[in-house]
């Protein structure tokens, strides 16, 4: 069996599902609730942005080192994610989408970046956790950065 490696979030809740929690990890600490979208007061973040957080934290870390193991130079990758729950007797989070904008020199293969943006997904430890109960799709943008003059 291989390293096996331990996250810790600690939560606190009080009152009904009008109030607000705390979460509070290494790196992180923010208020909780239920989205005002659902009918609660939308202070601070909420565990759909908390998984589409994950989802998307984890594609660009993986895209990078995609990138960087295959010797590409980027300028930038910019993400833009979205998460769909649907309400459809219960709440269900149904699926993500990144759109990813890789800024990339003039004469790099922007076919085989597409390619790594498409599989820096499947790669991806969260999506893998994911598969099966949410789709995840990845819609990517290359742009060519023009040299200086």
């Amino acid at each position: 069996m291989g390293t096996v490696h331990t996250y810790h979030i600690d939560s606190t809740w009080t009152g009904d599902r009008g109030s607000v929690g705390k979460i509070q990890a290494e790196g992180l600490t923010t208020d909780i609730s239920i989205p005002a979208n659902l009918g609660g007061p939308g202070v601070g973040t909420n565990p759909e942005e908390l998984l589409l957080g994950a989802a998307a934290g984890c594609y660009l870390m993986t895209l990078c080192t995609l990138l960087t193991n295959r010797g590409i130079s980027y300028s930038k990758i910019e993400l833009h994610s979205e998460g769909y729950v649907e309400d459809d007797h219960g709440l269900r989070f149904d699926r993500i989408e990144h759109h990813p904008t890789i800024v990339v020199d003039a004469g790099t293969d922007e076919a085989m970046v597409k390619r790594l943006a498409l599989h820096a997904e499947h790669a991806c430890m969260v999506a893998s956790a994911l598969r099966g109960n949410v789709v995840v799709q990845v819609v990517p943008t290359i742009q060519v950065q023009t040299p200086a003059s």
